[in-house]
């Protein structure tokens, strides 16, 4: 069955994200660091920014289990554009060659409305995307089945007739569970090859 429309993840896909850029600065000592951004400031915490969490009230629920630690994380927020490393060379080479062929692209974002919107002069790649969901604005966060419903109702396509490349196994496993023909991207040219494999003009 033909692919009729193109869905990309942003971060480490299209713009490289890593706390450890910002933190590595913040807190020299690497044990120091990967406790704070594995307990403290870590992963699931983000995720509910992601999903709709305001950031005033994320930094004041970690600042009162953690007063010592206030400064750095306020940094999260205060100095989020930090943890942006520029585009990622595969993710946009597909894009860019997608968008040439005049392939309809669509953007599935895990990301605060807050820090998304800040950021937005950092994706010239959103020119390309038809339509983008971003996780903060609409309060629903991949691996969640709803965030995937409202953006195929967006395309207006049936989930087989859409690819995605997202670098989270979780998400993938959710698009896939849809019927979204999913592919971890890896950023080792993996991803190209199975998206040509699709038909897909990259």
């Amino acid at each position: 069955m033909n692919i009729e429309a193109m869905i990309f993840d942003f971060g480490n896909v299209l713009i490289g994200w890593d706390p450890h850029h910002l933190y590595r600065y913040l807190i020299p000592d690497e044990a120091e660091r990967t406790h704070f951004l594995s307990e403290i400031c870590n992963g699931p915490w983000n995720w509910l920014q992601d999903a709709g969490r305001s950031w005033d009230e994320a930094i004041a629920e970690r600042i009162a289990l953690h007063p010592d630690r206030a400064d750095h994380i306020r940094a999260y927020r205060d100095r989020f554009a930090e943890m942006l490393t520029g585009p990622v060379a595969e993710g946009n080479a597909i894009l860019d060659r997608l968008h040439e062929a005049a392939f309809p692209c669509y953007g599935l974002t895990n990301w605060s409305s807050e820090t998304y919107h800040a950021s937005r002069h950092a994706m010239p790649f959103l020119d390309h995307m038809k339509y983008t969901a971003v996780s903060g604005d609409l309060k629903m966060a991949k691996p969640e089945p709803e965030i995937f419903h409202h953006l195929l109702g967006v395309i207006g396509k049936p989930a087989d007739r859409c690819a995605f490349i997202d670098d989270n196994e979780a998400n993938i496993a959710a698009a896939k569970a849809l019927g979204i023909r999913a592919v971890l991207f890896k950023n080792d040219g993996s991803a190209t090859a199975a998206l040509r494999e699709m038909g897909l003009p990259v």
